[in-house]
């Protein structure tokens, strides 16, 4: 089910960053975040609640610039 909140979400696992990409467009770099958080997130129904409950106010995060 697509998330009306994420557009998409990647993570590199050499860094433990994940980056998610919200339907506005704006983009956050989080840092820190463990291999076991992004693959529950990745399993979650609802990736929005799933961002509020485990990774938001969790991590260190970056507001990246549009279009970079």
């Amino acid at each position: 089910m697509p998330s009306t909140v994420i557009r998409s979400f990647r993570y590199d696992a050499e860094k433990s960053e994940l980056l998610i990409t919200f339907q506005s467009g704006r983009r956050y770099l989080y840092t820190g975040v463990p291999q076991g958080i992004f693959d529950a997130m990745k399993k979650s129904f609802s990736k929005g609640e799933f961002f509020n409950e485990h990774i938001r106010e969790q991590f260190p995060f970056e507001r990246l610039p549009l279009g970079s």
